[in-house]
């Protein structure tokens, strides 16, 4: 394991920012770290790349304590915080060759992240005068320019255009082949194109951990629309139903617990109230709908 957080807690104060996190990360793998605002992430990431010591636990980076060895740790991890600071006075390849030489790797590394990360066209130009998706691809080429066993990217496509987010998905999806890959974002998107696992946070708990293609979501979302207006309170008594919403005009949103096909039941019971039905559709139960669930 490259990453393994060992029932880390931290607090601030009174407040109880992590509680008991213990989870692993294997080379190769890409997890995203998914959780609203407040619920741990950025305190997560700091623990794990030494900036915060936690109250108790530990984490091993590439089996280095990052309480007993934060230098080894420092050496191993490339870090991609969500507010990337860099010195906008300074020229790309000044920038990265600055970077370079704290970890003493040689200056021919400097060409292959610029090539690596897309920067070839902006390679000469002050920091300062680059678009903020620019921006984001020198930090990137920054955290990856030693080769680093492990990444901790915090929003990396943030400002991305269309084309710009393509790419660097696709660089994150390379990288991860060879490094663990901590993958911290509010898009869930990025989470099911690129990464593996999923972690959910809520209150400094870890809520969900779970393969990407072994997600259940436990419930089925049905769009219907009928020919004429049903009142709301005609669901309350349907079987199974969890949820409903009217999405407009006579269109409605319908969650079932399970996974029993619902849709044979619902057109039975419009049929015996005298409804036609104009659309009738499964909307796939995503990763979205299942971060919701968890975290309100």
């Amino acid at each position: 394991m490259l990453i393994e957080a060992r029932h880390i807690r931290k607090s601030y104060g009174r407040q109880l920012v992590l509680d008991d996190i213990d989870f692993s990360v294997e080379r190769g793998q890409i997890v995203g770290l998914l959780g609203p605002n407040g619920s741990g992430k950025t305190t997560l990431m700091r623990i794990l790349t030494t900036f915060l010591r936690p109250d108790a636990g530990d984490a091993l980076i590439d089996g280095h304590s990052v309480r007993q060895h934060p230098m080894e740790v420092r050496r191993r991890i490339g870090y991609l915080p969500e507010h990337n600071p860099l010195y906008p006075d300074m020229y790309v390849r000044e920038y990265l060759d600055f970077v370079r030489r704290f970890y003493g790797v040689p200056a021919s590394r400097i060409d292959e992240v610029i090539e690596q990360t897309g920067l070839t066209p902006e390679r000469h130009k002050r920091i300062g005068q680059l678009s903020k998706g620019y921006r984001q691809r020198v930090g990137l080429a920054a955290a990856i320019i030693h080769k680093p066993s492990v990444l901790i990217l915090d929003e990396p496509t943030t400002g991305l255009d269309p084309n710009q987010l393509v790419e660097i998905r696709e660089l994150i999806k390379q990288l991860g082949r060879t490094t663990s890959i901590l993958l911290s974002t509010h898009i869930m998107q990025e989470v099911e194109q690129m990464a593996h696992r999923v972690l959910i946070l809520y209150r400094g708990r870890i809520r969900l951990d779970t393969p990407l293609d072994k997600l259940e979501t436990g419930r089925q979302i049905i769009h219907v629309e009928f020919d004429t207006a049903i009142e709301d309170r005609w669901w309350k008594q349907f079987p199974g139903i969890l949820h409903w919403e009217n999405l407009g005009g006579n269109l409605w949103e319908l969650q079932f617990e399970g996974d029993r096909d619902m849709r044979s039941a619902i057109f039975d019971w419009a049929v015996g109230e005298g409804l036609k039905i104009l659309r009738f559709e499964i909307k796939k139960t995503g990763l979205e709908e299942i971060f919701r669930r968890l975290t309100v």
